[in-house]
C-alpha cells in the first residue's frame, strides 16, 4: 500500500474490508479512542446495510483501530442531548448491526463505553481482551439512554446489572464484564486475534443456513418469548429445499469436508 493510500484510509472513519465470506468493520478514529460522531453512525448504517445485501458475506467482525474498541459517542455533538436527527441516525446504525442476518462478532480492547457498549451488545458474540474496561455512562451527562440500546443491554446482562451500570456510570473491568455476561470470552491481549481467527474458522465450517435460521429464531425468542409458527415453517421449508442436510450427512459418512450448498438471499 502506498503512503497516499495509507493517508486516505486514515481519513476514513469507518473502514470495511471483505475477505471472502468475512467482512470486518473497523471504527477508525484512534486519536479519539474511536469515539463515534454522527457521520460515523451514518456510515455504519450504510456499510452494514450494504453487507446485509451481499449474500457472499457470511460473518461480520466489528473492531476498533488501535488499542481501543470505542469510547462512546463524541460528547461535543451532544450539547443539546441525543435527540432529533442524531437519535434517528444512531438508532438506524445500531439496528442495522443488530439485524445483520449472519453471525456478528465484537472484538473488544481498551475502552468500550457508552455507544461502544451499545455497538458491542448489537453483536451476537463478544470477545474481549483483559485490558478492556466497560461502562454505560448517560448518568454523567443527564441523558435518557436510547430505548433500543437500553433494551439490548437488559437482554444481555439482566435488569439488575443494567441498573447498576446505568445508575452509576462506573467503569468495570473485563473480569466483571465476563461475570455479568456482557462479554462471552475473555482472553489476554496477545491471544485475542488468534482466538478470533480460530472462531471464524469454526463458524465457516458450519452450516450458514443453521446459523442464519438460529439467529432469526433466537432473536424472536428474546423479543417475544417464543418462535412464531410462521417463522418455524419458513426455516423448515428453507431447510427442506436447501440440500444442506443431505450434504451434511453425506460429508459426515464419507469423512470428507462438507460443501454447504445454501447461501442467504
Amino acid at each position: 500500500m502506498s503512503h497516499d493510500q495509507t493517508g486516505e484510509l486514515a481519513n476514513i472513519r469507518v473502514l470495511v474490508e471483505i475477505d471472502g465470506p468475512v467482512a470486518t468493520l473497523t471504527l477508525n478514529r484512534p486519536d479519539k479512542r474511536n469515539a463515534i460522531n454522527i457521520g460515523m453512525w451514518a456510515s455504519i448504517d450504510a456499510q452494514v446495510s450494504a453487507l446485509t445485501a451481499n449474500p457472499d458475506v457470511r460473518i461480520l467482525v466489528v473492531r476498533g483501530s488501535g488499542e481501543h474498541f470505542c469510547a462512546g459517542a463524541d460528547i461535543t455533538e451532544l450539547t443539546n442531548g441525543p435527540g432529533g436527527e442524531y437519535a434517528r441516525i444512531n438508532w438506524a446504525a445500531e439496528e442495522a448491526l443488530a439485524n445483520f442476518p449472519g453471525p456478528t462478532i465484537a472484538v473488544i480492547r481498551g475502552n468500550c463505553v457508552g455507544g461502544g457498549v451499545s455497538i458491542a451488545t448489537a453483536c451476537d458474540i463478544r470477545l474481549s481482551s483483559d485490558d478492556a474496561v466497560f461502562g454505560i455512562t448517560p448518568a454523567k451527562l443527564g441523558i435518557v439512554y436510547p430505548t433500543n440500546a437500553l433494551e439490548r443491554a437488559v437482554r444481555v446482562i439482566g435488569g439488575s446489572a443494567a441498573k447498576h451500570l446505568m445508575y452509576t456510570g462506573e467503569l468495570i473491568d473485563s473480569e466483571r464484564a465476563l461475570r455479568i455476561g456482557l462479554i462471552d470470552e475473555l482472553l489476554t491481549v496477545s491471544a485475542l486475534d488468534a482466538r478470533v481467527d480460530e472462531l471464524l474458522a469454526v463458524l465457516l465450517e458450519r452450516s450458514s443456513l443453521t446459523q442464519v435460521a438460529s439467529k432469526a429464531m433466537i432473536d424472536e425468542v428474546v423479543r417475544e418469548g417464543k418462535v412464531k409458527p410462521k417463522t418455524t415453517l419458513q426455516w423448515e421449508t428453507e431447510m427442506d429445499k436447501s440440500g444442506e442436510v443431505r450434504e451434511g450427512v453425506a460429508a459426515f459418512l464419507a469423512k470428507r469436508p462438507v460443501r454447504w450448498p445454501w447461501r442467504r438471499h
